[in-house]
């Protein structure tokens, strides 16, 4: 299982949930693996429990100046990435809803953070890639953004809609640059993003009688298909949906 072996991979949000687990994969698959999260302590600790082969990064992906920094330092370093899975967001439960009663502030935070934030890491990840002969980007998504799954989160599936968008365009404008750009689309997984829903029975129980395979996701089960889209393997593969959600968008 070392099929990233001389790889080096960003992954934002990667101090915990899906990033850190996918982080903990990518080490375990050979590559080098920077640790990024706007939780500096919490990056640390997860990068220091990686060992050798991962380093921290602390910045804000909704602010440029902190992403581009972040990315000169990387490779002023030696830790320019090859891969990077931008997977950073936030879900405002208890603010974001039906549109008729979504506040402005919710709406921008929202897709400041997840949809804005994501265009940066992409913005950068596409330049020091061009650099480097290509790479692959691998975003996260929802199926909020492809279905009426999330119709009481108006702000959080417009952005994730926004980010399947972005997909398909920077893979085809960039295509001839040897950088691929996939998005990987998880179902309801149990993160701490998603603790309200957890904590609330009903709620939970509503969601995962919408899952074909009759569970919720977990961390881990996004693990295998962004180890196969950061590797060789998936050498052909760009501007693709990948749906890892038990069967959820096929309802």
């Amino acid at each position: 299982m070392t099929r990233l072996t001389g790889k080096t991979a960003l992954v934002t949000g990667g101090a915990t949930g899906i990033g850190r687990a996918v982080s903990e994969r990518f080490v375990a698959e050979g590559a080098r693996v920077v640790v990024a999260d706007r939780d500096g302590v919490a990056a640390t600790a997860a990068a220091t429990a990686l060992g050798a082969a991962a380093r921290a990064e602390q910045f804000d992906i909704s602010d440029e100046t902190a992403v581009a920094a972040a990315f000169a330092r990387l490779e002023d370093a030696g830790w320019a990435p090859d891969v990077v899975v931008a997977n950073a967001g936030v879900q405002l439960f208890g603010h974001d809803a039906p549109i008729a009663d979504l506040d402005l502030d919710v709406w921008r935070r929202t897709l400041d953070i997840n949809l804005t934030g994501t265009f940066l890491t992409v913005k950068h990840a596409v330049r020091a890639m061009r650099a480097r002969a290509g790479g692959s980007i691998i975003l996260t998504g929802s199926p909020t953004g492809l279905t009426g799954e999330g119709r009481d989160f108006t702000a959080y599936s417009a952005s994730k809609a926004g980010i399947h968008g972005l997909t398909r365009t920077v893979a085809a404008a960039y295509a001839d640059r040897g950088i691929r750009v996939n998005t990987v689309v998880p179902a309801y997984t149990e993160t701490s993003l998603v603790s309200t829903i957890t904590g609330d029975p009903r709620a939970r129980d509503a969601i995962i009688g919408r899952i074909p395979l009759g569970r919720a996701g977990t961390p881990d089960d996004v693990c295998g298909i962004m180890t196969f889209l950061a590797s060789d393997d998936a050498a052909f593969a760009t501007g693709a949906l990948f749906a890892v959600d038990g069967g959820m968008t096929t309802l």
